[in-house]
């Protein structure tokens, strides 16, 4: 009897010894992250469009003589 207790935790401690591996760690590079230009956003376009349209609609206060 006992010598099924000593087979059975010998069993039991040495199963998890056993188990896995080495463990090997990669290394990631960093992620770079780069912020492009306001411009590149599509921002200034929406603003430029309507500056110009009321530019040319507008026209001068002068009267044509």
């Amino acid at each position: 009897m006992k010598s099924l207790i000593v087979v059975a935790l010998s069993l039991a401690l040495s199963g998890p010894a056993l188990a896995g591996g080495p463990v090997v760690v990669v290394e990631e590079a960093p992620v770079v992250v780069e912020e492009g230009a306001a411009s590149s956003k599509g921002l200034l376009p929406w603003l430029m469009v309507p500056l110009v349209l009321c530019i040319v609609m507008c026209g001068t206060d002068e009267a044509a003589e």
